[in-house]
């Protein structure tokens, strides 16, 4: 199933709604709150920072989202024609800090990457591609 939305955290209801879709039945509540979590930091940083510099302001990028659920493996992408940026490549936050010490930044992908199995990033063809992948196989 893919999803063509614009980068606008107001749409966010509608990517998760999407997302939800694909699901396998009984799937437990912790899990889609991780999941929920993940795709929540990457859609809001798209809408937030993708095409900050790229469109006029109040003009709004697209989102291209793709999500599968296969061999108990689901699969989201987000893909968009923004400035490239790789989320990926941040430090990851020293979260022995307290929330005073810590610099601003980075803990939604931190987060991302740890509720995720798996977290990959690549720009090709002036897109930027992030795919996320979780085993979903607690399911009653």
């Amino acid at each position: 199933m893919e999803l063509t939305i614009d980068a606008d955290d107001k749409k966010l209801e509608t990517v998760l709604d999407f997302i939800h879709q694909q699901f396998p039945p009984g799937c437990e509540t912790d899990l889609m709150y991780k999941i929920d979590v993940a795709a929540e930091e990457i859609f809001v940083n798209i809408a937030h920072y993708a095409y900050k510099d790229k469109l006029p302001e109040g003009e709004a990028g697209q989102v291209w989202l793709t999500c599968t659920y296969e061999n108990e493996l689901l699969t989201i992408v987000f893909r968009d024609t923004g400035v490239p940026f790789n989320p990926l490549d941040r430090p990851d936050p020293d979260i022995t800090l307290s929330a005073e010490d810590r610099s601003i930044g980075g803990l939604g992908i931190f987060l991302t990457k740890k509720y995720m199995d798996k977290v990959e990033y690549k720009y090709e063809n002036g897109e930027n591609v992030l795919t996320m992948k979780k085993m979903i196989v607690r399911c009653h």
